[in-house]
């Protein structure tokens, strides 16, 4: 079952910055702020949902196809998909755009200073998914405003099931259009914050959003998840990491553990405990595609994890 992978591609680049920022900015000249921070430790990894959620999806067997729109700078992502075994057949170049990119800069107490640059981001309308031919199953992440709205729209035009996953770029919609989305998708994935946010844009509460999808999930990290389906909340545990070391991306690995669940059409207590599974791996490396399982690890991790096989 092939499953279209919406949303974006990005570089993020990442700097700690060992001291605090609070040492060197003081509160009564924030208005004039001018300011440089050394970072010795530097890294850059590749990121973006649609790159993460393809990631993942292809680490348990599944077929992930991603789309979104990059820049002229996307050579060393390419190349890495493709050592990876992922399509990059709707994975769209606009030569006069850079690639999304993040530039994070952490400090000792967990502060993060960030520039986003959305670049080609802002473009994905240019990919449509009335063009793809031969998909199953859908999700629509985090992208530019446009493309999220068009996506959408066109895998209902076309009866493909897909999970709207609205995740940073729930801001940009007003209420109607959320609530066009959720008639739109046949399933709705979102974090606790994002959860509370949505309730407030649409007036709706969580049972009556419910309602009106196959699924609602809604993910706690450490708390686990809850998904709330056909009338039944179900919990999910969460799965101890043994040396965390990442959350970055986290709730990327759930979603294409998620993805996988409902691809096999696996029922609801097996398919969150795969998606909390794949974050708890996903959690143990720096980075949002650095860490690596193949299948049968997989499946013989939840089977010690939780006592039975899905397979």
């Amino acid at each position: 079952m092939t499953t279209l992978i919406c949303g974006s591609f990005a570089y993020d680049t990442i700097m700690v910055f060992p001291d605090s920022f609070r040492n060197h900015i003081l509160p009564e000249q924030v208005h004039i702020l001018n300011v440089c921070f050394m970072v010795p430790e530097m890294r850059r990894e590749f990121g973006g949902c649609a790159g993460n959620i393809a990631c993942n999806l292809h680490m348990l067997g599944g077929d992930a196809l991603p789309m979104g729109t990059v820049g002229h700078d996307f050579g060393p992502y390419r190349e890495w998909l493709a050592r990876q075994g992922i399509r990059d057949d709707h994975v769209t170049e606009l030569p006069d755009t850079y690639t999304a990119q993040a530039f994070i800069t952490t400090d000792m107490d967990d502060n993060q200073i960030t520039a986003f640059h959305p670049g080609a981001m802002s473009l994905a309308h240019h990919n449509h998914v009335r063009d793809v031919p031969g998909i199953d199953l859908g999700i629509v992440s985090p992208d530019g405003r446009d493309a999220m709205l068009q996506h959408a729209r066109e895998f209902a035009e076309r009866s493909v099931p897909f999970v709207f996953d609205p995740g940073q770029g729930l801001p940009m919609f007003d209420g109607e259009e959320l609530d066009d989305f959720i008639d739109a998708a046949e399933w709705v994935v979102v974090n606790d914050y994002e959860s509370r946010l949505l309730q407030e844009k649409t007036g709706h509460s969580l049972e009556a959003i419910a309602s009106r999808v196959a699924a609602l999930v809604v993910t706690r990290g450490a708390e686990g998840s809850v998904v709330h389906a056909a009338g039944d909340v179900i919990t999910i545990p969460a799965v101890a990491s043994g040396d965390p070391v990442d959350p970055t991306g986290c709730g990327d690995a759930f979603r294409g553990g998620m993805l996988y669940g409902l691809a096999q059409g696996f029922d609801w207590p097996t398919t969150g405990r795969i998606a909390s599974l794949m974050g708890s791996i996903k959690v143990a490396s720096h980075g949002t595609q650095n860490h690596s399982v193949t299948p049968t690890e997989f499946a013989e991790r939840f089977r010690e994890e939780f006592g039975y096989s899905y397979a």
